[in-house]
This record gives structure tokens, C-alpha cells and sequence, in this order.
């Protein structure tokens, strides 16, 4: 017979009831009524007029070549953003790797730019990138180059955009990676040298492997906010020149009072194309981290 208290069998369950109660409201209801919301031709002034649509909005979303141009901006940014970082975050972490003091300080300066507000960052960048008088176009000059119109033309906003949200994010995920070689025991290394391995065996075929789950936790991430990028984009360009930055978000954003039913059909299209990519993501290559 089970004597254990009450109290001991019910503690796991009220110790999590706050967090769950957090995901609850912040999270599950809110996506529960975002999918109520697409149905519906949505009357913000007087919900009583609101009139049940079934799936018309989301045939209006497949219909509409905006949509198509906005889903096009984000995956051009997502990936952008996404190879650039992993690849300049793991090549600046394989130099840092080293403990040293110098290392230590660059190391938080590199940081410095993820913990600054993105709306500082965005001013900054758009005074760096000003046509005319910008410091950009001034080192260009200087080098003999040609200049950029940078955020003004819709040729190069984007690639803009993209290299903003590179600079400010490639710090944090550099330390992941920092953290993540530090971790490698040294043995392993000591017995790829008395094998007398290469260089770049030794990075393809121990450092990599090693360090595979913190790289795929990076893909994750960055994939699902990269689809997510609103600020950088609201504050920069405000989606132009020509609607060449307007992602699904701010394409959503737009459409936040006129069409509330719109937007939300929108906003549920966005979230089942990122579960979709992280569905594929651990199909691919779940089986290709190494756990140590």
C-alpha cells in the first residue's frame, strides 16, 4: 500500500503549474485564438460584425503575389543570415579558442553588439550607410572602390539588412562555439597527433562531429528568428525600396488593422512553414549529431 503524502505526490505538479500556467496564457492561447482569427473577416471596431469566412483568407494568401514577394525577401534573409553567421561565427570561435587574455577581451567585445538595443544598432548602421555622406561609402571611396547606395536601392537593401543582422548576432553565437571547443577533452587531440593527422582531418572529422549539437542548436534558432526578423527591417527600410525588405512579418504587420482576419490567416501560413523547416531540419540531420 502507497503511503506516501499527498503533498509529495502532488508537488512536481503545483511546482510547475506557474511556468505552465505562463505557457498557457502567453503561448498556447494566444496561437489557439490566432487560428480562430484566420477564419474570420475580423471588424476590430465591433467584434459582434465579425463574420465567420472559413478559408477564404487563406486563398486570398495563395492568390496574392505580394505574399509570394514577402516569402521570398524572408527566405533570401533567412538564408543570408543563417550562412553567413555559422560560417564567420565558427571561423572567428576556431581563433578565439585559445584562452589567453587577449582572446578573453575580444571575445567580450564581440559579445557587446547582442546585448545593445537593435534599435541603436539600426540608427547607427543607417548613419554608416547614408549615400552620401556615410563612413562606408567615405572607406570605399578611399580604397578606390565604388560606392553603394546601400539602404536605398532595392539592388542592395536587403544584402544591407542582412549584414546589420550578421554583425549583431555573430558575437553570442561565437561564444556558443568558443564553449562548445573548450568542452572537446584535450586526449582526443593527443591521439590525432601521434596518428599524425592533418589539420584539416583532425577539424572535419573530430572538431566538427564534436561540436555538431551546439551547431545544429544554432541552425534551429537562427532559422525560426531570422523567419521571425521585424525589428531591423521596421526600423531600417520600413520594408521598401520597393517592398525589396518587406518580410512575412512586416507583411503581416501592414495588414494589422485593415484586414486583422488576413493577418492572422498569414501569421498561422508563417508558423506551419517554420514547423515545417524544423520538422526537416531533424529529419535530415538529427542523425548526424554527434552526442558526446
Amino acid at each position: 500500500m502507497n503511503n506516501k503524502p499527498v503533498w509529495e505526490a502532488v508537488r512536481p505538479y503545483v511546482m510547475i503549474l506557474p511556468a505552465m500556467g505562463g505557457i498557457i496564457l502567453f503561448v498556447i492561447y494566444p496561437v489557439i485564438y490566432l487560428v480562430k482569427l484566420s477564419f474570420y473577416k475580423y471588424n476590430l471596431m465591433n467584434a459582434s460584425k465579425s463574420k465567420f469566412i472559413g478559408l477564404d483568407n487563406f486563398k486570398q494568401i495563395f492568390s496574392r503575389e505580394d505574399f509570394f514577394s514577402a516569402l521570398l525577401n524572408t527566405v533570401l534573409y533567412t538564408v543570408g543570415v543563417v550562412v553567413l553567421t555559422m560560417i564567420l561565427s565558427l571561423l572567428i570561435a576556431v581563433w578565439l579558442n585559445r584562452k589567453s587574455r587577449f582572446n578573453a577581451i575580444v571575445q567580450a567585445g564581440i559579445f557587446t553588439p547582442h546585448i545593445i538595443s537593435i534599435v541603436s544598432i539600426a540608427l547607427v548602421w543607417m548613419w554608416l550607410m547614408e549615400p552620401s555622406h556615410g563612413l562606408l561609402n567615405f572607406l570605399l571611396k578611399a580604397i578606390g572602390l565604388p560606392t553603394s547606395q546601400w539602404l536605398q536601392s532595392s539592388s542592395t537593401a536587403m544584402i544591407s539588412v542582412i549584414i546589420v543582422s550578421v554583425w549583431q548576432s555573430i558575437g553570442y553565437y561565437t561564444l556558443i562555439i568558443v564553449a562548445a571547443l573548450q568542452s572537446i577533452p584535450p586526449t582526443i587531440y593527443e591521439a590525432a597527433a601521434l596518428d599524425n593527422a592533418s589539420k584539416f582531418k583532425v577539424f572535419y572529422k573530430i572538431t566538427l562531429p564534436l561540436i555538431s549539437p551546439q551547431l545544429f542548436f544554432i541552425l534551429i534558432i537562427m532559422t525560426i528568428g531570422s523567419f521571425k526578423v521585424f525589428d531591423t527591417v521596421k526600423i531600417m527600410t520600413g520594408g521598401g525600396p520597393n517592398n525589396a525588405t518587406t518580410t512575412l512579418v512586416y507583411y503581416i504587420y501592414e495588414f494589422r488593422t485593415n484586414s486583422i482576419g488576413y493577418a492572422s490567416a498569414t501569421g498561422v501560413v508563417l508558423m506551419a512553414i517554420i514547423a515545417l523547416l524544423t520538422f526537416v531540419y531533424f529529419r535530415l540531420l538529427a542523425s548526424k549529431v554527434h552526442y558526446q
